[in-house]
């Protein structure tokens, strides 16, 4: 099973992109951040031509998260609870069945916090703290729990391309990378350090000529429960995909797995 994640940024502009490689690669499933559309506004009928099932958590003009799927959900979850003040939409979860049972697939898109002397880093802490408790829910469960996304968070220098520009920036500074450190002790595994301990960029910006320099870092990560961890072949970042035609700024990043 191939079950991948997405920073699209913004849906609609990158429509054509998105199957292309939905057409080319056919991964089982996929999470998208950065719709930027409501509900009603997410370009389903060229997705489901391909076969795929499509459960959307939208905001107008900001945030926004999918999954498409090649199978049928089961379960689907909007919304990360303990704030109900919060609307901001940042994660989907779908529960779908395989042969070895069921899995469940949680994308999130975590606050990126900059810049951190506003409202917008505490935000971040408290998001990561929420999805903390949310996480110790799931692992309890002890079933294969895929959490993938754009969690705008550097977790070491290999991540980066330039360690010391990033420092102190809301990605990669010691308040975020605690909250990290964390979230991967309640039992997660990060799929590709899992894989090669080479490094791996899913980010280059837009300025300064990034993607030509290779000037990238690393924040879109899979993170895996034990069972799913147990179920790990590979992971692949699709780094040719941000020299398309109108790319993200991201890229995909799957998992490969024997389910």
């Amino acid at each position: 099973m191939r079950i991948a994640t997405w920073n699209i940024n913004g849906i609609k502009a990158r429509i054509e992109l998105l199957v292309t490689w939905l057409a080319q690669e056919k991964p089982d499933i996929v999470v998208l951040q950065e719709i930027k559309t409501i509900d009603e506004g997410f370009p389903r009928a060229e997705i489901e031509a391909l076969g795929y099932n499509i459960e959307t958590h939208g905001q107008k003009s900001w945030n926004g998260v999918a999954i498409l799927s090649l199978l049928p959900f089961d379960e689907v979850s909007r919304g990360l609870p303990g704030d109900d003040a919060d609307e901001q939409a940042r994660l989907i979860e779908g529960v779908f069945s395989v042969e070895t049972g069921a899995i469940r697939v949680c994308g999130i898109y975590l606050p990126n916090g900059n810049p951190v002397d506003t409202e917008k880093f505490p935000y971040k802490l408290s998001w990561m703290k929420r999805l903390e408790t949310y996480v110790e829910g799931r692992l309890a469960l002890e079933e294969p729990f895929v959490l993938l996304g754009d969690f705008n968070l550097i977790p070491a220098p290999i991540d980066a391309h330039d360690p010391a520009a990033w420092w102190g920036d809301a990605l990669y500074r010691p308040e975020s990378l605690e909250r990290w450190r964390t979230l991967v002790n309640l039992g997660l595994t990060d799929a590709l350090r899992a894989t090669t301990s080479e490094s791996a960029y899913t980010f280059w910006d837009f300025q300064a000529g990034a993607w030509r320099r290779n000037a990238g870092i690393r924040i879109d990560h899979l993170m895996l429960s034990p069972q799913a961890a147990d179920r790990l072949e590979d992971v692949i970042v699709h780094k040719d995909v941000r020299g398309w035609d109108k790319p993200s700024d991201h890229v995909p990043v799957e998992g490969r797995f024997s389910f």
